[in-house]
Protein backbone atom coordinates (compact mmCIF):
# COMPACT_ATOMS: atom_id res chain seq x y z
CA UNK A 1 0.00 0.00 0.00
CA UNK A 2 2.74 2.77 0.57
CA UNK A 3 4.51 1.88 -2.19
CA UNK A 4 1.61 2.24 -4.43
CA UNK A 5 0.68 5.59 -2.51
CA UNK A 6 4.40 6.82 -3.00
CA UNK A 7 3.49 5.98 -7.07
CA UNK A 8 1.37 9.03 -6.89
CA UNK A 9 2.85 11.44 -3.80
CA UNK A 10 6.22 12.08 -3.26
CA UNK A 11 7.79 10.68 -0.17
CA UNK A 12 9.05 12.45 2.71
CA UNK A 13 12.07 12.13 4.14
CA UNK A 14 13.21 11.96 8.33
CA UNK A 15 16.85 13.07 8.51
CA UNK A 16 18.75 11.91 11.77
CA UNK A 17 20.93 13.41 13.90
CA UNK A 18 22.77 11.27 16.11
CA UNK A 19 20.57 8.29 17.78
CA UNK A 20 20.61 7.77 21.57
CA UNK A 21 22.18 11.31 22.03
CA UNK A 22 19.22 13.37 21.07
CA UNK A 23 19.56 15.13 24.86
CA UNK A 24 23.20 16.35 24.13
CA UNK A 25 22.38 17.72 20.41
CA UNK A 26 22.87 20.83 21.60
CA UNK A 27 26.15 20.74 22.67
CA UNK A 28 27.11 18.16 19.67
CA UNK A 29 26.14 21.38 17.59
CA UNK A 30 28.99 23.51 19.39
CA UNK A 31 32.29 21.92 17.46
CA UNK A 32 29.90 21.18 14.32
CA UNK A 33 28.86 24.71 13.86
CA UNK A 34 32.42 25.85 14.82
CA UNK A 35 33.54 23.79 11.89
CA UNK A 36 31.55 25.02 9.13
CA UNK A 37 32.01 28.94 10.79
CA UNK A 38 36.05 28.22 10.06
CA UNK A 39 35.26 26.62 7.14
CA UNK A 40 33.26 29.28 5.62
CA UNK A 41 35.78 32.28 6.80
CA UNK A 42 38.70 30.52 5.81
CA UNK A 43 37.74 29.72 2.54
CA UNK A 44 36.27 33.12 1.83
CA UNK A 45 39.66 34.59 2.98
CA UNK A 46 41.44 32.62 0.58
CA UNK A 47 39.01 33.63 -2.36
CA UNK A 48 39.31 37.39 -1.18
CA UNK A 49 42.91 37.23 -1.31
CA UNK A 50 43.47 35.74 -4.61
CA UNK A 51 40.72 37.80 -5.67
CA UNK A 52 42.33 41.19 -4.40
CA UNK A 53 46.33 40.84 -4.66
CA UNK A 54 47.75 40.63 -7.82
CA UNK A 55 50.84 38.87 -7.10
CA UNK A 56 48.08 35.69 -6.70
CA UNK A 57 47.33 35.70 -9.81
CA UNK A 58 48.95 32.46 -10.67
CA UNK A 59 47.90 29.11 -11.80
CA UNK A 60 48.45 27.12 -8.65
CA UNK A 61 46.11 29.89 -6.94
CA UNK A 62 43.38 29.81 -9.21
CA UNK A 63 43.05 26.11 -9.09
CA UNK A 64 42.94 26.61 -5.17
CA UNK A 65 40.44 28.97 -5.39
CA UNK A 66 38.60 26.96 -7.14
CA UNK A 67 39.20 24.38 -4.64
CA UNK A 68 37.96 26.93 -1.92
CA UNK A 69 34.99 27.76 -4.01
CA UNK A 70 34.10 24.07 -4.02
CA UNK A 71 34.33 23.60 -0.70
CA UNK A 72 32.28 26.86 0.33
CA UNK A 73 29.49 24.98 -1.42
CA UNK A 74 29.83 21.62 0.33
CA UNK A 75 29.49 23.52 3.74
CA UNK A 76 26.62 25.79 2.38
CA UNK A 77 24.79 22.97 0.94
CA UNK A 78 24.81 20.78 4.37
CA UNK A 79 24.65 23.65 6.93
CA UNK A 80 20.86 24.17 6.91
CA UNK A 81 19.42 20.57 7.50
CA UNK A 82 22.77 19.75 9.55
CA UNK A 83 21.55 22.65 12.28
CA UNK A 84 17.65 22.57 11.41
CA UNK A 85 17.97 18.82 12.74
CA UNK A 86 20.30 19.34 15.78
CA UNK A 87 19.00 23.18 16.99
CA UNK A 88 15.01 22.63 16.32
CA UNK A 89 14.78 18.37 16.03
CA UNK A 90 13.29 19.48 12.48
CA UNK A 91 13.70 16.17 10.76
CA UNK A 92 11.47 16.53 7.49
CA UNK A 93 12.60 17.19 4.34
CA UNK A 94 11.02 16.70 1.30
CA UNK A 95 11.52 14.51 -1.53
CA UNK A 96 12.60 17.24 -3.88
CA UNK A 97 14.51 19.21 -1.51
CA UNK A 98 16.36 16.05 -0.17
CA UNK A 99 17.16 15.61 -4.20
CA UNK A 100 18.48 19.01 -4.88
CA UNK A 101 20.61 18.41 -1.12
CA UNK A 102 22.30 15.43 -2.77
CA UNK A 103 22.18 16.60 -6.07
CA UNK A 104 25.04 19.26 -5.04
CA UNK A 105 26.52 16.90 -2.64
CA UNK A 106 27.93 14.65 -5.07
CA UNK A 107 28.38 17.50 -7.44
CA UNK A 108 30.54 19.38 -5.73
CA UNK A 109 32.45 16.23 -3.98
CA UNK A 110 33.03 15.20 -7.92
CA UNK A 111 34.35 18.50 -8.50
CA UNK A 112 36.72 18.44 -5.79
CA UNK A 113 38.15 15.14 -6.93
CA UNK A 114 38.77 17.07 -10.26
CA UNK A 115 40.27 20.16 -8.97
CA UNK A 116 42.43 17.79 -6.78
CA UNK A 117 43.38 16.06 -9.83
CA UNK A 118 44.41 19.55 -12.05
CA UNK A 119 46.07 20.87 -8.87
CA UNK A 120 48.57 17.54 -9.19
CA UNK A 121 49.09 18.46 -12.83
CA UNK A 122 49.92 21.90 -12.09
CA UNK A 123 52.50 20.72 -9.28
CA UNK A 124 53.89 18.33 -12.24
CA UNK A 125 54.54 20.71 -14.86
CA UNK A 126 55.76 23.24 -12.01
CA UNK A 127 58.15 21.13 -11.32
CA UNK A 128 59.08 19.17 -14.66
CA UNK A 129 58.78 21.93 -17.00
CA UNK A 130 59.58 25.45 -14.81
CA UNK A 131 60.47 27.28 -17.49
CA UNK A 132 57.41 26.72 -19.55
CA UNK A 133 55.01 26.66 -16.72
CA UNK A 134 52.87 30.05 -17.34
CA UNK A 135 53.10 28.93 -21.24
CA UNK A 136 51.43 25.58 -20.69
CA UNK A 137 49.06 26.79 -17.74
CA UNK A 138 47.34 30.01 -19.10
CA UNK A 139 44.40 31.55 -18.25
CA UNK A 140 42.72 29.76 -20.96
CA UNK A 141 43.74 26.29 -20.40
CA UNK A 142 43.11 26.95 -16.86
CA UNK A 143 39.31 28.36 -17.36
CA UNK A 144 39.01 25.35 -19.75
CA UNK A 145 40.16 23.03 -16.89
CA UNK A 146 37.62 24.37 -14.51
CA UNK A 147 34.75 24.64 -16.78
CA UNK A 148 35.43 20.34 -17.78
CA UNK A 149 35.55 19.74 -14.33
CA UNK A 150 32.26 21.82 -13.58
CA UNK A 151 30.29 19.86 -16.56
CA UNK A 152 31.20 16.84 -15.77
CA UNK A 153 30.30 16.19 -12.09
CA UNK A 154 27.37 18.09 -13.40
CA UNK A 155 26.58 15.66 -15.99
CA UNK A 156 27.87 12.54 -14.32
CA UNK A 157 25.30 13.09 -11.12
CA UNK A 158 21.77 14.43 -12.96
CA UNK A 159 20.89 11.06 -14.29
CA UNK A 160 21.07 9.28 -10.90
CA UNK A 161 19.28 12.01 -9.30
CA UNK A 162 16.38 11.52 -12.23
CA UNK A 163 16.39 8.06 -11.80
CA UNK A 164 15.70 8.05 -8.03
CA UNK A 165 12.47 9.90 -9.33
CA UNK A 166 11.60 6.79 -11.01
CA UNK A 167 11.69 4.41 -7.79
CA UNK A 168 9.32 3.27 -5.30
CA UNK A 169 9.82 4.53 -1.43
CA UNK A 170 7.48 4.38 1.62
CA UNK A 171 5.30 7.30 2.73
CA UNK A 172 7.85 8.10 5.02
CA UNK A 173 11.53 6.98 5.14
CA UNK A 174 14.16 7.55 8.05
CA UNK A 175 17.55 8.29 6.60
CA UNK A 176 20.69 7.40 8.41
CA UNK A 177 22.34 11.15 8.35
CA UNK A 178 21.36 14.65 8.82
CA UNK A 179 21.99 15.02 4.96
CA UNK A 180 20.80 13.10 1.84
CA UNK A 181 23.24 11.08 0.33
CA UNK A 182 22.61 8.61 -2.59
CA UNK A 183 23.82 5.68 -1.01
CA UNK A 184 21.74 6.02 1.88
CA UNK A 185 18.57 7.11 0.16
CA UNK A 186 18.94 4.40 -2.39
CA UNK A 187 18.31 2.20 0.66
CA UNK A 188 14.51 3.58 1.42
CA UNK A 189 14.08 2.39 -2.10
CA UNK A 190 11.14 -0.45 -2.34
CA UNK A 191 11.18 -1.28 -6.13
CA UNK A 192 14.33 -2.91 -8.21
CA UNK A 193 17.30 -0.52 -7.26
CA UNK A 194 20.01 -2.35 -9.40
CA UNK A 195 20.01 0.01 -12.37
CA UNK A 196 20.61 2.67 -9.56
CA UNK A 197 23.24 0.64 -7.95
CA UNK A 198 25.16 0.00 -11.32
CA UNK A 199 25.02 3.71 -12.03
CA UNK A 200 26.00 4.80 -9.17
CA UNK A 201 29.10 2.33 -9.27
CA UNK A 202 30.04 3.27 -12.65
CA UNK A 203 29.96 7.19 -11.66
CA UNK A 204 32.37 6.53 -8.80
CA UNK A 205 34.66 4.62 -11.06
CA UNK A 206 34.47 7.27 -13.67
CA UNK A 207 35.11 10.32 -11.80
CA UNK A 208 37.03 9.67 -8.36
CA UNK A 209 38.55 6.13 -9.49
CA UNK A 210 39.65 7.70 -12.76
CA UNK A 211 41.06 10.91 -10.67
CA UNK A 212 42.67 8.88 -8.07
CA UNK A 213 44.70 6.66 -10.52
CA UNK A 214 45.89 9.86 -12.27
CA UNK A 215 46.98 11.46 -9.16
CA UNK A 216 49.26 8.56 -8.13
CA UNK A 217 50.64 8.64 -12.02
CA UNK A 218 50.85 12.45 -11.24
CA UNK A 219 53.26 11.97 -7.84
CA UNK A 220 54.69 9.37 -9.58
CA UNK A 221 56.25 10.98 -12.23
CA UNK A 222 56.90 14.07 -9.82
CA UNK A 223 59.09 11.76 -7.76
CA UNK A 224 61.22 9.93 -10.57
CA UNK A 225 61.56 13.87 -11.94
CA UNK A 226 62.56 14.90 -7.73
CA UNK A 227 64.83 11.91 -7.75
CA UNK A 228 66.95 12.86 -11.01
CA UNK A 229 67.87 16.53 -8.93
CA UNK A 230 71.04 16.10 -7.72
CA UNK A 231 70.96 18.65 -5.09
CA UNK A 232 68.98 17.71 -1.84
CA UNK A 233 68.09 21.31 -1.00
CA UNK A 234 66.12 21.43 -4.48
CA UNK A 235 64.56 17.97 -4.01
CA UNK A 236 62.66 19.04 -0.73
CA UNK A 237 62.13 22.46 -2.02
CA UNK A 238 59.94 20.99 -5.18
CA UNK A 239 58.49 18.41 -2.95
CA UNK A 240 57.70 21.10 -0.06
CA UNK A 241 55.49 23.13 -2.84
CA UNK A 242 53.42 19.30 -2.81
CA UNK A 243 52.69 19.12 1.05
CA UNK A 244 49.78 21.15 0.89
CA UNK A 245 48.12 19.38 -2.17
CA UNK A 246 48.94 16.00 -0.48
CA UNK A 247 47.04 17.02 2.80
CA UNK A 248 44.47 17.97 0.72
CA UNK A 249 44.26 15.01 -1.21
CA UNK A 250 44.32 12.65 2.00
CA UNK A 251 41.68 14.28 4.00
CA UNK A 252 39.81 14.26 0.66
CA UNK A 253 39.91 10.59 -0.33
CA UNK A 254 40.35 8.53 3.10
CA UNK A 255 37.07 9.97 4.73
CA UNK A 256 35.36 9.28 1.28
CA UNK A 257 36.68 5.79 0.86
CA UNK A 258 35.51 5.49 4.62
CA UNK A 259 32.45 5.84 3.76
CA UNK A 260 32.16 4.06 0.31
CA UNK A 261 33.43 1.15 2.30
CA UNK A 262 31.37 0.61 5.00
CA UNK A 263 28.39 0.97 2.96
CA UNK A 264 29.49 -2.04 0.84
CA UNK A 265 30.44 -4.39 3.47
CA UNK A 266 29.59 -2.65 7.24
CA UNK A 267 26.38 -3.62 6.84
CA UNK A 268 26.28 -4.74 10.64
CA UNK A 269 28.19 -1.91 11.86
CA UNK A 270 26.70 0.37 15.03
CA UNK A 271 24.80 3.09 13.14
CA UNK A 272 26.66 5.87 15.00
CA UNK A 273 29.83 4.83 12.79
CA UNK A 274 28.00 5.32 10.09
CA UNK A 275 27.12 9.02 10.95
CA UNK A 276 30.78 9.88 11.86
CA UNK A 277 32.31 8.89 9.04
CA UNK A 278 29.65 10.69 6.89
CA UNK A 279 29.92 14.01 9.09
CA UNK A 280 34.29 13.57 8.47
CA UNK A 281 33.49 13.42 4.70
CA UNK A 282 31.47 16.52 4.83
CA UNK A 283 33.12 18.62 7.48
CA UNK A 284 36.43 17.85 7.13
CA UNK A 285 38.04 18.57 4.02
CA UNK A 286 36.19 22.44 3.66
CA UNK A 287 37.60 22.66 7.04
CA UNK A 288 41.22 21.45 6.62
CA UNK A 289 42.01 22.88 3.75
CA UNK A 290 41.95 26.35 4.40
CA UNK A 291 44.27 25.66 7.42
CA UNK A 292 46.50 23.69 5.55
CA UNK A 293 47.05 26.29 2.74
CA UNK A 294 47.46 29.24 5.16
CA UNK A 295 50.12 27.24 6.95
CA UNK A 296 51.90 25.44 4.47
CA UNK A 297 51.89 28.15 1.94
CA UNK A 298 54.31 30.91 2.48
CA UNK A 299 52.49 33.51 0.09
CA UNK A 300 49.31 32.89 1.69
CA UNK A 301 50.48 33.03 5.06
CA UNK A 302 52.25 35.94 4.77
CA UNK A 303 49.13 38.11 3.53
CA UNK A 304 47.01 37.07 6.04
CA UNK A 305 49.48 38.11 8.64
CA UNK A 306 49.48 41.29 7.04
CA UNK A 307 45.94 41.55 6.87
CA UNK A 308 46.03 40.97 10.25
CA UNK A 309 48.76 43.62 11.48
CA UNK A 310 46.68 46.32 9.31
CA UNK A 311 43.68 45.70 11.27
CA UNK A 312 45.39 45.57 14.37
CA UNK A 313 46.69 49.01 13.87
CA UNK A 314 43.39 50.24 12.48
CA UNK A 315 41.61 49.72 15.79
CA UNK A 316 44.50 51.26 17.49
CA UNK A 317 44.28 54.43 15.35
CA UNK A 318 40.70 54.17 16.02
CA UNK A 319 40.94 54.09 20.09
Amino acid sequence: MSSNHSAFSPPVFLLTGFPGLEKHHAWISIPIFSMYLVAIAGNSTILLLIKTDQALHEPMYYFLSMLAMTDLGLSITTLPTMLSVLWFSHRVISFNACLAQMYFIHTLSIAESGILLAMAFDRLVAIRNPLRYTTILTNKTIIKIGVVVGFRAAFLVLPGSLLLRRLQYGKVSVLSYSFCLHQDVLKEVHSDKRTNSIFGLLVMLFSTGVDSLLLVLSYFMILRTVLGVASKEERFKALSTCVSHICAVLSFYIPMLGLTMIHRYGKHAPPIIFILIANVYLLVPPLMNPIVYSVKTKQIRTRIILKLRKKEKALKASK
